[in-house]
């Protein structure tokens, strides 16, 4: 049985869903004004993980994660410019055209790390009516006021506000968790809809429906406005999913803000909790460090690119940290995990240099304690339900894949491998397979023509041979019993 650590409860918890065989998912997506940096993708490699061990247990999995394209500000309140206006300013675009080029560029990311797509990607701007909608309902119940910047959620009228984040309001000063606004009624009040300022037009903006308002203009001039960035996220999830989903997943940075608002709105719209199970990931330093842009070590997938690592290289540095410890990112650090998949790929490419000889992975078994791929398919399963332990699911890998290393091709169970090469595809997301495919005929033949100058003690040939193969990209290594043969590693520079 999968085991979390829940947030709303501090507590680890069996999974138990709303509905028997259905599990409801709320992931919360990128705010689309800039590349993402590998710590953001870190959190999504592992709610993918989350996606993947669900599946496996016999779950429907409907997942929902949206795609912030307005309303998020750069203070992560209620203050400050909208982080896509800004990033609209800064290359010469619209904020619509800013929000199209760098979704596309996180969609382009999902696939290059292997990414299980969500059941339904939802844009903000394409819930506008679902967000108004969501505050009327909040108005109807008492829970809005309005001041000059924009329509507020009284967070007094919801008296389990501090509950989820175990926050000490009486504690904190106006200004220490938010920005100041003289106007709140409490400063943890936050924007549900907010105003465009006075002599300003916005890219992204609409119109401010009359019954939303406390107090109607005097020159009856429609009031322009956008959506607070919290408001997307319960009116997106409710919408597609229902009033209580079962999963909900971010960063520990949401929890004292951006969650305890989606709960404060949803369930005061609703009186129905809005989430079952909240799951929150650390964050990823670099070099001990915080990332920042202005230290230049905000690195993209395509600065990885440049050199010479690819998105499955950082998939699997980010699985050997779990989702709820503190993370380190440095290059050296990506080069090991480099060097980890090198190695399992390795293996892999044994699958198509065994025969199908034997029928289980115990026949003609002279390891006394020989790891067997079956055995490690249930070790990583358990690791995987134990609240996503992938650190000691890649260890089990490891121990697995390291004993059939050290077996001769012939005592290797051929259909025991591949399966449980499928299977860590299917939970770990490495594609070890779609990595390895077999050699081709010209290959093959030169494989050939190499054994035949070894067995001759041609070694001028045997070594011209082995040249050609890796001018191929293979590279053939001579053992006791076999000469094997394995792709080229493309180290990184």
């Amino acid at each position: 049985m999968l085991r979390l650590h829940n947030t709303l409860t501090r507590q680890f918890e069996n999974f138990v869903p709303l509905s028997g065989e259905k599990v409801t998912l709320y992931t919360c997506g990128p705010t689309v004004y800039d590349n993402l940096h590998v710590g953001n993708w870190a959190a999504y490699v592992y709610w993918d993980t989350l996606v993947r061990i669900l599946q496996i247990d016999g779950f429907t999995v409907d997942r929902v994660m949206n795609i912030t394209d307005v309303g998020h500000l750069v203070s992560d309140a209620d203050e400050g410019e909208d982080k896509l206006e800004k990033g609209a300013r800064r290359e010469n675009k619209t904020a619509w055209e800013i929000a199209d080029h760098y979704t596309q560029k996180f969609l382009d990311g999902m696939r290059e790390l292997n990414l299980v797509a969500p059941t339904h990607i939802a844009k903000a701007t394409d819930y506008i009516s679902q967000q108004i909608s969501l505050v009327r309902a909040l108005k109807q119940r008492g829970c809005t006021y309005q001041t000059s910047d924009g329509i507020y959620f009284d967070t007094s009228r919801f008296p389990h506000y501090a509950d989820f984040a175990q926050l000490d309001l009486h504690a904190q000063k106006a200004g220490a968790r938010v920005d100041a606004n003289s106007e709140k009624r409490q400063p943890w009040d936050f924007a549900l809809w907010k105003f465009t300022e006075p002599g300003k037009v916005r890219d992204m903006e609409w119109e401010t429906p009359i019954d939303l308002l406390d107090t109607i203009p005097s020159d009856n001039k429609p009031i322009m406005g956008f959506p607070g960035w919290h408001l997307e996220c319960s009116a997106i999830a409710m919408s597609l999913l229902g009033k209580t989903i079962d999963i909900h997943t971010g960063g520990i940075d949401h929890i004292p803000v951006h969650h305890t608002n989606e709960i404060a709105q949803s369930e005061a719209a609703t009186g129905q909790r809005f989430a079952n199970y909240w799951l929150h990931c650390n964050h990823l330093k670099i070099n001990g460090g915080k990332i920042s842009k202005s230290l230049g070590n905000g690195y993209t997938l395509d600065d990885l690119a440049k050199r010479g690592f690819d998105a499955i290289d950082l998939r699997m540095f980010i699985l050997q940290g779990h989702y709820s410890n503190e993370g380190n990112f440095s290059f050296e650090n990506l080069q090991a995990a480099h060097n980890r998949l090198q190695h399992w790929r390795n293996v892999a490419c044994l699958r198509h240099q065994t025969h199908d000889g034997l029928h289980s992975d115990t026949d003609n078994n002279d390891l006394k304690h020989d790891f067997s791929p079956s055995a490690a398919i249930g070790a990583v399963k358990e690791a995987l339900n134990d609240n996503l332990e992938t650190p000691r699911a890649l260890a089990v890998v490891d121990q697995a894949l390291t004993e059939l290393d050290k077996k001769p091709p012939q005592k290797i169970y051929r259909a025991g491998l591949i399966e449980f090469l499928e299977f860590i595809d299917a939970a770990l997301g490495l594609q070890l397979m779609t990595s390895t495919p077999d050699i081709d005929d010209e290959c093959k033949r030169l494989l050939v023509e190499r054994r035949r100058a070894r067995e001759n003690k041609d070694w001028v040939a045997s070594d011209e041979l082995r040249d050609e193969l890796r001018d191929y990209g293979v590279i053939v290594k001579d053992t006791a019993h076999d000469t094997l043969w394995s792709y080229a590693d493309k180290k990184p520079e």
